[in-house]
């Protein structure tokens, strides 16, 4: 055999007459069955994936509220925590591997703090925890027994807008507004913390634990900078 007439190893031969039919079972056409089989195995495993994520926590009432508490114990594996958030107190069955993200995401349905890269690189899950700024992502919600949270749904008080909120709205400092939770999370910490400096620089070093994918930074440093009277004198 001449060696223009060897086939690639892998490739196969062609036949122009008959286009679709190669030696190659590489490049055979796959059916529409193997498709469908494939694509319901993804689904299947991305659902058994998540299933303890989301079947890990319960809500099981707020001692504020006895009518709401329930008489059953913990399932099997659960340990039942008591957070304070928002003002307000609820308890959760939870196993030990349930993040606080998702304890407040799927218990409490606080969807405002967001999950971004669910490995605290992002900064859209910052929420407050006794008044510190965390990543929600990286903590166990068993950790926090008894802490006081603050999600961004906590921020508005009785109707009136944080500072912080109003000064993101002033300045435009979002766009798509995934990570904006996270960034007023963030910025409501550091303006209430004394040892972080005032100047633009400061408040860029402070901050770069959020990522904004659509680059707002600059509004939103102006926003952090416009509400610090605001923050500070009291009225957040």
């Amino acid at each position: 055999m001449d060696d223009n007439e060897r086939s690639t190893p892998g490739v196969g031969t062609f036949d122009p007459a008959h286009p679709d039919a190669s030696t190659s079972p590489d490049s055979r056409p796959r059916s529409p069955g193997r498709r469908r089989f494939l694509q319901a195995a993804g689904v299947s495993g991305l659902a058994v994936a998540a299933a303890p994520a989301l079947s890990g926590v319960s809500y099981a009432g707020s001692p504020d509220r006895p009518e709401t508490q329930t008489d059953t114990p913990p399932a099997e594996g659960q340990r039942r925590i008591t957070l304070t958030v928002n003002g307000k107190r609820h308890q959760l069955d939870v196993t030990p591997n349930v993040i606080l993200l998702d304890a407040l995401r799927h218990g409490l349905a606080l969807t405002g703090t967001k999950k971004g890269c669910d490995h605290g690189q992002c900064g859209a899950c910052t929420i407050l925890v006794n008044g510190t700024a965390i990543n929600s992502c990286l903590s166990l919600a068993i950790t926090h027994d008894g802490d006081e949270i603050t999600t961004v749904e906590g921020l508005e008080q009785n109707g009136q807008q944080h500072p912080i909120q109003q000064a993101f709205l002033e300045h435009d400092a979002y766009q798509c507004g995934y990570c904006t939770a996270g960034q007023m999370m963030s910025a409501v910490a550091i303006l209430q913390n004394d040892a972080i400096g005032e100047s633009d620089a400061d408040v860029r070093e402070a901050m770069s634990g959020n990522i904004c994918r659509c680059g707002a930074y600059k509004n939103i440093v102006a926003a952090i900078q416009s509400a610090r009277g605001d923050v500070k004198g009291g009225k957040a």
